[in-house]
């Protein structure tokens, strides 16, 4: 038989010594005084985690952002929303523009008459632009704020109501242009026509902020041709501001602007710019929807 090796027993002693009943060294009675301290420990920086957080939680609101003086201004969008190529698609052949029509199609479905009849909910503002509706502080108790109505027949030949289609088929494409919800934000008009370009000087009036959409090279205007413009003063008025956030304002739209390309040139692919201006809404180079969007068009006949 193989001689047992004399460390053996003395690595198990270091273990497990059974004559002294000592487990790596330390009796129960001390392995279970250090595991008592790390518990209490640990237990008091988990009370300090939770204590703090619990503190921060109570500065906060329910309503209202807390650093609101950190929000960008808001983004530009439109639907259908176009993917990195661009809004492309050919006239004769359906299959290429039917995913925009239902994207705009389901888009709208927030403004069908049917939706905002709710007395309790709704309420008419006005078909021309107004000051802001002031529905009381965030803070205040008065609860769930009802919500300016918009139907899409304000929309004209974009609404989807006599022209299902929305332009596509005949050449003269809708886009869908909204402002993004920020809570408590009031958008402002622009105050001096210096600060706007030539061509945008024209549609400036108290409580609208005006919408304007161009080719990106000057040298494709003509290819753009012209652009028409549905909507409340075929900008955003500001009866439709402030938000107040999807607890007090669950039943909000905000305010939309169709924009038609009557008679763009065929075959051609054309850089298309459309902003906003007022004078709280600035534009950024590494946000391309910071008050405004670009997209290219293509229109092809065949």
């Amino acid at each position: 038989m193989p001689a047992q090796n004399k460390n053996d027993g003395g690595w198990k002693k270091s273990v497990w010594n059974s004559d002294t009943r000592e487990f790596l060294g330390r009796t129960g009675g001390s392995w279970a005084k250090i595991l008592l301290f790390y518990v209490i420990f640990y237990a008091f920086l988990a009370g300090i985690f939770i204590g703090t957080i619990q503190a921060l939680l109570l500065t906060l609101s329910n309503y209202k952002p807390t650093w609101q003086d950190r929000v960008t201004p808001p983004g530009l969008t439109h639907s259908p929303q176009s993917d990195k190529a661009g809004i492309f698609f050919t006239v004769n052949d359906p299959t290429t523009y039917l995913k925009s029509i239902k994207s705009i199609k389901e888009f709208l479905q927030a403004y069908d008459v049917e939706s905002q009849r709710d007395q309790l909910k709704f309420e008419d503002c006005g078909e021309q632009p107004e000051t802001y509706k002031h529905r009381g502080d965030l803070e205040s108790e008065i609860g769930i704020r009802k919500a300016c109505r918009f139907p899409k027949s304000i929309l004209g030949p974009c609404s989807g109501i006599e022209d299902q289609n929305f332009g596509f088929t005949e050449g003269r494409p809708c886009l869908i242009v909204k402002l993004n919800r920020i809570v408590n934000f009031r958008p402002k008009p622009p105050q001096s026509n210096e600060s706007i370009p030539e061509e945008v000087k024209s549609k400036v009036q108290p409580n609208l902020i005006p919408l304007h959409c161009t080719t990106k090279k000057k040298e494709e205007e003509d290819l753009l041709g012209q652009v028409a413009y549905y909507g409340i003063g075929g900008g955003f008025p500001l009866q439709y501001y402030p938000y107040y956030g999807k607890l007090l304002h669950p039943h909000y739209l905000q305010p939309l602007v169709a924009i038609q390309f009557i008679n763009i040139t065929m075959n051609q692919e054309i850089r298309v710019e459309c902003r906003v201006y007022g004078e709280n809404i600035l534009y950024s180079d590494k946000d391309r929807y910071q008050g405004r969007f670009e997209v290219k068009m293509k229109v092809n006949l065949f």
